[in-house]
């Protein structure tokens, strides 16, 4: 659950970059409008003929002002798109459309409610009986002040709409409808009833995030320090932006009013008073405090950080090191891009990303308690310390005081990166060992050590990869794959050429089976075929389209390997087991042998051996004591293991996995450990009849050694709990 949990996040994070991603653009376009058209710029550096009201430049910087400011005012819109396209697995286009349709149904029920409420008069004027700065105009419609929540609450829920059902079949009379454009349809009727249930739950919500922003702001410096050190700490995990995004866009890092009207989170005012520069004193720095800091740590810690590992380097290596940190810290300091360095003693020395998260939280505390009031757009260098520090003037922004504090920390992280490293031989760049390569480790390194930790085989990623590569190529290459699907147990690939399919290059990898349908292709690998799905998508999706054809000297002779298969049972069939397990049936009805399976990658045994029953009633049991190890995602399926250690799988019907769950009502969940008899699932069986091909049901054992056989012990009528087949075990 927890692994689940920091996907999604970091889904979410990722999905925020995009609209995050023009606030650069936007920011320069205000930064430079709202500098040079100034009156007291233009005055104290003598530009009037330059810069004055009548001239060219002025008109453009004035336009170059408003387009900047009106990104911001429609952030939340730009949001529920990006938001959506990011969260989106397929069909991102539709999406998007989506989200757009689905915001202004929303802000238009709520409206609608404000309207019939009163709190909207006929005039469109707001009563004097509401709170002031909860309705405002949101892309001309008079809804609730929502902000980029707002924004989100569609992106999300459009995206989840849209994996849901954008490949959705309806009946021949609406076909038309089905597909992705159901989607756009679905999404206008959710959201209006979304925004008829956010004029009820939105004031409350709202009530909660001021609390919460009263309760940051109303910690002073120290809420600045733990802000600072959280997103610092979330760095290495990619939620960084789901962390600080709400204290720059909403009400949680603060309101204000700016130019008469109610602003929302730190940034939002800051540009806000950008805006309105001519009538403002001083920037607000408690507005700033969620990012001021970043240009102490950016333009001066780090790079003191990088000039002590030059320092701390082998004399050998230190001239290929100093390139590699010198381009690092060029980086950081001009663009805030800090992951070259960040990611490079972290990767190697944690301890010292620890001192970094400590150093740079209290960057952000000493900025704040300095009044210093510079703004960024994305990330703390010099260019956005130019814009919205140096040239705004001291007077609004306290930028002179970055220096003197940077230079402080550019010592500070010198020389305590440069006593750990020497004391506890920490592995940075140009210390490595003789036989390792000198370079700057990226957050790309991290995942793909995560990625080999959590890897059940202890494989490299490149060996996953490389068995992907030979699926493709047994395949007849990207360009010959259609699509890619899976059930329970086999990979399902749409191809576009058959005759280009090569079983012997499949079979290599270690497949049970290989069937043919058509232009489909199911290559037999048991549970984990999930994973090995997901590995292919991985993989296809970053190769260019390329043919593999004629390739056959990695093939396994299959024909000598069933000989050998051959020769094994009829050697154990002479024999007398060692042990016997009895694996009792999981349902009350007609027991046959698994060569009657009405699909032939199960009569053929491809993913392994076993029986099947024919259901009678509709309740699946333990067919002894185990553990539930997986349930599939559409519940036709699910994995389990006996206490005994037989690892077993129990396929409700063939082709089940079409019905997408329908008809199967699972008990039990993964790792559940259950006793003999207990329900694991309950069947309809009247839908399951009558639209799958056959409810005759596999009970198979998937990880049978070499010197184990399975012994039908009963054909015909049984029960539940009857004992159905034995699994022998053989001397080696």
């Amino acid at each position: 659950m927890k692994d689940k949990i920091f996907g999604v996040l970091q889904r979410v994070g990722r999905s925020f970059m995009l609209p995050i991603a023009i606030l650069p653009v936007a920011g320069l376009l205000l930064g430079l409008g709202s500098s040079f058209t100034n009156a007291t710029t233009i005055e104290t550096y003598g530009l009037g003929w330059l810069l004055g009201d009548g001239t060219i430049l002025h008109a453009l910087l004035v336009i170059m002002n408003k387009v900047g400011s009106a990104i911001f005012d429609n952030l939340p819109l730009i949001f529920a798109v990006g938001v959506a396209i990011g969260m989106a697995k397929k069909e991102k286009e539709v999406s998007a459309l989506s989200a757009v349709i689905a915001y202004f149904v929303m802000n238009v029920s709520i409206n609608a409610m404000l309207q019939l409420s009163g709190k909207i008069l006929d005039d469109g004027s707001i009563a004097d009986n509401v709170l002031s700065g909860t309705i405002t105009s949101v892309c001309g419609i008079q809804s609730l002040q929502m902000g980029v929540f707002g924004g989100i609450i569609v992106g999300l829920g459009v995206a989840a709409l849209h994996n849901r059902f954008y490949k959705i079949e309806l009946p021949n009379a609406l076909s038309f409808f089905g597909g992705t454009r159901f989607v756009p349809i679905i999404s206008t009727i959710v959201y209006l009833f979304v925004g008829i249930a956010m004029y009820f739950i939105w004031p409350t919500v709202q009530n909660g995030i001021y609390a919460l922003g009263g309760l940051v702001t109303g910690t002073g410096y120290f809420g600045t320090l733990i802000f600072g050190l959280i997103k610092r700490a979330l760095i290495p995990f990619g939620l960084h932006h789901v962390f600080y995004m709400p204290f720059w866009q909403t009400a949680v890092g603060g309101t204000m009013e700016v130019a008469g009207q109610m602003v929302e989170g730190g940034q939002n005012i800051f540009f806000a008073q950008l805006a309105d520069s001519a009538n403002i004193t001083h920037f607000s720095a408690d507005a700033t405090r969620y990012f001021s800091g970043e240009f102490i740590f950016m333009i001066f810690g780090l790079p003191g950080a990088a000039l002590a590992m030059y320092r701390c380097a082998k004399p050998e290596k230190k001239k290929q090191a100093g390139g590699l940190l010198l381009s690092a810290a060029l980086a950081c300091m001009l663009t805030g891009i800090t992951e070259p360095l960040e990611f490079s003693f972290l990767f190697v020395a944690p301890a010292l990303f620890a001192v970094q998260v400590v150093l740079a939280g209290s960057a952000y505390m000493i900025a704040h308690m300095l009044n210093i009031a510079v703004g960024l757009t994305f990330s703390g260098g010099l260019l956005d310390f130019f814009l919205f520090g140096i040239l705004q003037g001291n007077e609004k922004t306290s930028w002179m005081l970055v220096i003197p504090v940077g230079i402080v920390y550019f010592f500070l992280y010198y020389f305590i990166f440069s006593f750990m490293i020497k004391k506890f031989n920490f592995k940075t760049p140009g210390r490595e060992d003789d036989d390792t390569e000198t370079k700057l480790y990226t957050k790309a390194d991290v995942n793909a050590r995560k990625e080999a930790s959590k890897n059940a085989d202890g494989k490299a990623d490149a060996a996953n990869d490389e068995f992907s590569a030979t699926i493709s190529r047994g395949l007849g290459g990207k360009a010959n794959i259609s699509d890619v699907d899976c059930c329970a147990t086999r990979l399902r690939i749409t191809v576009i050429d058959a005759d280009k399919v090569n079983d012997s290059i499949l079979k290599s990898t270690g497949a049970s089976g290989v069937v043919h349908k058509g232009l489909g292709v199911q290559i037999i690998y048991g549970p984990r075929v999930t994973v090995i799905k997901s590995d292919l998508e991985d993989y296809l999706a970053s190769v260019t389209e390329e043919h593999f054809e004629d390739e056959t000297e990695n093939a396994v002779d299959s024909q000598a390997d069933g000989q050998t298969s051959e020769q094994a049972d009829n050697k154990t069939s002479e024999e007398k087991p060692e042990s016997t397990v009895i694996i009792s049936s999981p349902m009350t009805g007609i027991a046959a042998d698994l060569a009657t399976a009405p699909d032939e990658a199960f009569a053929s045994k491809m993913m392994g051996d076993g029986a099947v029953v024919t259901p009678e009633e509709g309740v699946v049991v333990a067919p002894e004591d185990g553990t539930v190890l997986f349930v599939f995602d559409t519940k036709h399926a699910l994995g389990f293991t006996t206490d005994s250690g037989i690892g077993m799988i129990i396929h409700v019907g063939i082709d089940t996995v079409k019905l997408e769950g329908k008809g199967f009502d699972v008990q039990v969940e993964a790792g559940q450990h259950v006793n003999k008899g207990d329900v694991l699932m309950k069947l309809d069986l009247d839908f399951l009849k009558a639209n799958a091909p056959s409810v005759t049901t596999p009970v198979i054992c998937t990880e049978l050694k070499d010197n184990q056989k399975i012994r039908l012990l009963k054909e015909g009528e049984i029960k539940a709990g009857e004992p159905l087949y034995a699994v022998d075990t053989y001397g080696k």
